[in-house]
């Protein structure tokens, strides 16, 4: 089965395999693997050796994007509490924004249509308008509509504001362009092992200022999602140690994808592939018929939507199923006001997969009807 989601994505077999063992995460031999991938993370986050940590933790990206809200920003209600100011633009700035809240921080909303990016132009006027927002929080790559913002031209704004700044990049880390030590602002940048490293689910990591970390000391109101803690066990058991017990395996896992990704090129050639995927998918699915949710100009490299078919025979959940008897596995949801469809054009696939992923897109909608073809 072709899995083209943006996450959980195809993975090799070799990831896949690493799974298949029995590890004691506090054992010694362990220990060795577990800081060779903080050391690799922090270096792929453009981070440096003393000032940058890698902060791993167990769970989903909602689970490190809260970490990082409550680790970084204080809760409204304490004595020099922030705001966190998101730009609205798509279901995970909405996610984030909630995070947030229900954390008992204070969120600034920015209404942005979710067709394109954030202009830095409207973020500096924000913040200029409210000095007491401390924090920006902008989601790279919004897998809700397949946009990117562009987060070195907003971080360029919120360090002129000298304002601090979070970067969920939970589906763009590892293929768009990032770097900590180019943009001193963030004070954490976080993904998850299950995207574009092409790893497998079950843990989130935040690479940070070490001095940043260490005066957010307090902060989190909770001791799961405290970054702070994280780091402090660390600088006493050992860069190998773990507070809680890890989801190890993935972990293991991730280790090897990790390798994968370094030794293909690291980010500028993940980023070069996924391009060239959402390239063929972008006009590959025009040719079909389909109308995409985005203007090409706007359209990031993550996951391409196209509007549904306004046609009698057509439902999402029928167009799943029948691409899924031709051996490809789409989202059967989507998050967008208008209703369309998801197709990821990440993971361990290429051009050849996603030519695949076309044919059984025309075979699915000529079995349910639909007809269209060369879409405007």
């Amino acid at each position: 089965m072709l899995l083209l989601i943006p996450g959980p994505v195809q993975t090799r077999p070799e990831v896949r395999a690493a799974m298949a063992v029995d590890i004691a995460p506090w054992d010694n031999d362990f220990a060795p693997e577990y800081i060779a991938i903080r050391e690799k993370l922090r270096d792929v986050a453009g981070g440096v050796a003393g000032r940058h940590v890698c902060l791993p933790l167990q769970g989903a990206g909602h689970f490190i994007t809260e970490a990082a809200i409550r680790t970084f920003i204080p809760a409204a209600a304490a004595a020099g509490g922030g705001k966190l100011l998101i730009p609205m633009n798509g279901t995970y700035a909405e996610r984030m924004a909630r995070l947030a809240r229900e954390a008992g921080r204070a969120v600034v909303e920015l209404p942005t249509p979710d067709s394109r990016g954030v202009a830095p132009e409207a973020v500096a006027a924000a913040l200029a308008a409210d000095p007491s927002i401390s924090h920006f929080g902008v989601v790279y790559s919004e897998t809700g509509s397949g946009l990117v913002n562009d987060v070195p031209a907003l971080g360029a704004v919120v360090r002129a504001a000298g304002r601090r700044m979070i970067v969920d990049a939970v589906s763009a880390f590892g293929a768009l362009p990032f770097s900590l030590e180019a943009q001193p602002e963030v004070d954490a940048v976080v993904f998850t092992s299950n995207k574009c490293i092409e790893g497998l689910p079950g843990i989130g990591f935040a690479i940070c200022p070490a001095e940043r970390v260490e005066a957010a000391a307090g902060n989190a109101g909770s001791w799961s999602f405290d970054l702070a803690d994280v780091y402090f066990t660390g600088k006493r058991a050992g860069w190998g140690s773990f507070r809680f017990t890890p989801a190890v395996q993935a972990l293991h896992a991730f280790g090897v994808a990790l390798d994968i990704f370094i030794a293909e090129g690291g980010q500028p050639a993940r980023l070069a592939r996924y391009r060239e995927n959402c390239r063929i998918l972008y006009e590959g699915g025009k040719a079909l018929g389909l109308r995409p949710y985005l203007d090409w100009e706007n359209q990031g490299p993550v996951i391409v939507l196209f509007h549904q078919p306004e046609h009698p025979g057509f439902t999402l959940q029928g167009f799943v199923d029948a691409l899924k008897r031709r051996g490809v596995l789409i989202s059967n949801f989507y998050n967008t006001a208008a209703p369309t469809m998801r197709i990821g054009c990440i993971g361990h696939v290429g051009p050849d997969e996603m030519r695949f992923a076309l044919g059984a897109m025309r075979g699915a909608l000529e079995e349910l009807g639909v007809r269209q073809r060369n879409a405007a």
